[in-house]
C-alpha cells in the first residue's frame, strides 16, 4: 500500500498554531506528550532551535536535518530522534509529510 496523503480523519484532529510558511499540522494531545501530523506545501528553512525530545517519522517527501555539524537526509519510511536540548535546523522540502512525537505537552498549541 502506498501513502498518498494524510487521511481526512486525521485532518479532523485539532489543527495546530504553526508559523512556518506553507506548513499545516494537526495534533493528538496527551498529558505529557503530543503527536503532530504535519505537511508542507513549500520548501522552507527551519532555523536552529532546541526543544524537548522529538521522534519524527517521514511519511512522504524529504527533510534534511542538520545537527552537530552534519546533515542527514530523511525520506519516506525513515525516522530520527532529536534528544532534548540538542540544537538542530532543517531544510524541509515541499511535499514533506511527517508524524512527530514530542515529549512536551505544550510544543504546539491548538489553532484558534
Amino acid at each position: 500500500m502506498s501513502f498518498e496523503k494524510i487521511p481526512e480523519f486525521v485532518k479532523n484532529l485539532p489543527e495546530i498554531e504553526i508559523t512556518i510558511p506553507g506548513a499545516r499540522g494537526w495534533m493528538i494531545q496527551g498529558t505529557g506528550q503530543q503527536v503532530v501530523f504535519v505537511e508542507f506545501t513549500q520548501t522552507v528553512e527551519i532555523p536552529e532551535h532546541t526543544h524537548a525530545d522529538q521522534w519524527e517519522f517521514a511519511l512522504k517527501g524529504r527533510v534534511e536535518l542538520c545537527r552537530e555539524g552534519t546533515s542527514e537526509l530523511y525520506e519516506r519510511g525513515d525516522n530520527f530522534f532529536v534528544p532534548a536540548g540538542q540544537s538542530h535546523s532543517a531544510t524541509v522540502y515541499s511535499g514533506y509529510q511527517a508524524m512527530i512525537v514530542f515529549n512536551d505537552p505544550d510544543r504546539y498549541l491548538p489553532r484558534g
